[in-house]
């Protein structure tokens, strides 16, 4: 009976000792939440080129990959960013508690790493150039710094 009971009891340890090898993993998963805003709001979102949603909206991302990130709404300027992950507080818990198989786990599952930036702020600015086609002829405005408060006077002409 004691020599069962000893077994049972390594078995146990064994396995407490293996859920500590990827303390990141373990600890804050292999994906994190980016919040995604822009302003104005109600903006698309895609993440690496698959529509997520409109802002305001969280993207639950792979820890281990880069993420392209692009907000977009009609009239404004678009905004992009490629996220960037840096080596997790928690890899240090590996080290101490699991050696190299729970430094490779966490590696393996991108545990090992946070994702930078951990929200995303898009600041839509108004587009500065529009171009329309009529009836044969290619309009073009570019301003450099537009103001809501203008109003046309005139238009050029093509010389015929």
């Amino acid at each position: 009976m004691d020599r069962s009971r000893s077994i049972v009891l390594v078995a146990v340890l064994a396995a407490a000792s293996l859920g500590l090898l990827a303390c990141a993993t373990i600890l804050h998963g292999s994906s994190q939440d980016v919040g995604i805003a822009s302003q104005p709001t109600g903006a698309s979102v895609t993440v690496d080129n698959q529509m997520l949603g409109h802002t305001p909206v969280v993207a639950k991302l792979k820890r281990k990959d880069k993420h392209t990130i692009a907000v977009a709404l009609d009239g404004y300027q678009p905004f992009e960013v490629t996220t960037t992950r840096s080596t997790s507080g928690w890899v240090w818990g590996n080290i101490v508690f699991g050696g190299l198989i729970g430094l490779a786990v966490d590696l393996s599952t991108g545990g090992a790493y946070k994702i930078h930036p951990e929200q995303v702020s898009a600041q839509l600015g108004r587009a500065a150039a529009s171009a329309t086609f009529t009836e044969g002829t290619l309009y073009v405005v570019l301003v450099r710094a537009p103001d809501s408060s203008w109003e046309k006077i005139g238009q050029l002409e093509p010389l015929r």
